[in-house]
């Protein structure tokens, strides 16, 4: 594997909106970023990830961008922006944005011009397909629920969009399309971006003759996701996107994947790959319904660790995923990942460990050092996210009570990641001094940076001593070979990663049971951390060839130097 200057970098998102306000209107902005650089840095952070900061309607929170070129005003200047390229710069530190085009807004110029005149040449920028019999040309469901097709108005003619109304689809078949987005992308990377993570880009190639699919709910309608697991070519569009813009720049770039080929993986990320990285979103999958959220299911810890087991085996001698425990459209990765028992600083600290380690390039999101949590909401009204609406409707339609269905928003809304940054326990966690445009998870008062950075024992501080322990083994854990082990334990999980240059090994071991477990070591030297303060005794434990571990206690151990 080709060694590249983002192999050994940790990541951060920022979901902008809600991560700092520097001027009062209740949305986090780029100058509210800007007094938080020292902070990242003290994290271990390399590269910072910001969700859309563009302009937008905000019908899907900036997913809908309706100028590629500009700053929403919500969020700041290009001015700000580029105060922000040149201060993380200062600190060794890399910016990289999300890239959106699959879709864009109803308000791009582009669709405003094609919806004047629909057998214009902006109308091929989208996907303007005739209806069948006063009906939509397919019977498709948009990921946020409803036909994925929408009337344009004074035509027999619909628009396609896979997500929001709001949302229409580009499309990439359309060699001056692709034109607009490279210089766009270039645009961006001559500025001094670092490169970027690119949202639902398994979507840009379409079957070659739309038809509809066997209906799979009560709608009538069938997922859209039917097609593009169908569809063929969509490499040939993204080696093109390549080539001419993120190799020329020596750009970092993230894919958000779904519905890729297994045999597909190395041309997505090995060395000369579509791209350097792409998101492992094999543990979040788990236990998924295409009913929706009302029908999934528990996953149990062993099915957790052999997925997680077998996509880094997979990965391995291939390129690096990006591993995450959480991000803007998930829940919080310690209320969905952790059992009851281990949902305490102790288990936080545990699961940040159990990541923070694997083969691949780790990725933060804002609040996971924090260990923050879902938030608890009364009622349906008080969620903003579109998909959490949609999925409230589902699990009532199915036939699950009120309560039943804000349980399953409590679970898996996307809300739940999107709640404004616990800064202190003062007024709005110290996010804004007006009012939040999203409320605020009642617990800031509990879990905030203020409280934790002046305690030794905190979930913050033990991220920072997990990343410093990283970098100190930089080889080992960037480039080392993935070994798991002890998985004839019921609950434990633990692997070595192996330098073979250097010959270095280094065990991890967690258990996330509720009784404790006596391990089997030979050759240990050196306990190098423990979530539980005990490295003392461990280490006294190792020259005997064993290694205790209490209910969600877990340790880093080196095994050879």
């Amino acid at each position: 594997m080709k060694k590249r200057w983002w192999n050994d970098k940790i990541a951060y998102q920022i979901y902008p909106k809600s991560f700092c306000d520097s001027n009062g209107d209740g949305i986090g902005d780029i100058p509210g970023i800007l007094t938080k650089l020292d902070y990242l840095k003290a994290l271990g952070v390399d590269i910072l990830w910001l969700s859309p900061v563009y302009p937008s309607p905000f019908a899907d929170q900036g997913y809908d961008i309706s100028d590629y070129y500009a700053i929403g005003r919500e969020f700041g200047t290009m001015e700000d922006f580029d105060r922000l390229l040149a201060e993380t710069k200062k600190r060794d530190m890399y910016v990289i944005m999300d890239l959106v085009v699959n879709h864009c807004s109803e308000e791009h110029e582009w669709f405003q011009k094609a919806l004047a005149d629909p057998e214009g040449e902006y109308a091929d920028y989208f996907w303007f397909v005739k209806g069948e019999n006063g009906e939509a040309p397919t019977n498709w469901r948009s990921y946020f629920g409803g036909s994925a097709w929408e009337k344009v108005p004074g035509t027999d003619k619909y628009y396609l969009h896979m997500y929001a109304k709001a949302q229409p689809d580009l499309n990439w078949e359309n060699p001056r399309l692709r034109r607009e987005i490279f210089d766009m992308v270039n645009w961006w990377l001559d500025k001094g971006l670092a490169g970027f993570r690119i949202d639902a880009i398994i979507n840009i190639k379409k079957t070659p003759a739309f038809h509809s699919y066997p209906v799979d709910g009560p709608d009538g309608l069938s997922s859209c996701a039917h097609m593009v697991e169908e569809a063929r070519g969509v490499g040939e569009l993204l080696q093109e996107l390549k080539q001419n813009t993120f190799e020329k720049h020596d750009a970092f770039t993230v894919g958000e994947v779904f519905y890729m080929k297994e045999e597909e993986l190395e041309e997505f990320v090995g060395d000369e790959g579509h791209f350097s990285s792409m998101f492992d979103f094999s543990a979040h999958l788990l236990g998924e319904s295409e009913k929706g959220w009302y029908a999934a299911t528990e996953v149990p810890f062993r099915l957790w660790r052999e997925t997680i087991f077998n996509s880094q085996k997979k990965a391995e001698g291939i390129g690096l995923l990006a591993n995450i425990i959480e991000n803007h459209d998930e829940p919080r990765g310690v209320s969905h990942y952790l059992p009851r028992h281990a949902q305490n600083e102790l288990g936080k600290k545990l699961l940040g460990a159990t990541w923070m380690f694997l083969r691949g390039i780790p990725f933060f999101y804002q609040g996971q050092e924090l260990g923050m949590t879902n938030c608890l909401r009364c009622d349906i009204s008080e969620y903003d996210d579109i998909s959490t609406h949609d999925q409230y409707r589902k699990a009532l339609e199915a036939g699950c009570t009120r309560e039943e269905a804000l349980a399953c928003c409590y679970a898996f809304s996307r809300d739940n990641g999107r709640t404004p940054m616990h800064w202190t326990d003062g007024e709005n966690a110290g996010f804004t001094t007006g009012k939040p445009w999203l409320a605020l998870n009642p617990n800031y008062t509990e879990i905030n940076a203020a409280e934790q950075e002046g305690r030794a024992d905190s979930v913050l501080n033990w991220y920072r001593r997990l990343t410093a322990l990283r970098k100190a083994h930089n080889d080992t854990f960037t480039y080392g070979r993935f070994l798991p082990v002890y998985e004839s334990k019921e609950d434990v999980f633990a692997y070595i990663r192996e330098n073979e240059e250097t010959g270095e090994r280094i065990l991890f071991a967690g258990n996330y049971g509720t009784a404790g477990v006596e391990l089997s070591l030979c050759g240990g030297r050196e306990v190098l951390a423990t979530n539980c303060g005990r490295e003392a005794e461990l280490n006294a434990q190792l020259k005997g060839g064993r290694l205790t571990l209490g209910s969600c206690e877990c340790a880093v151990v080196l095994l050879w130097a």
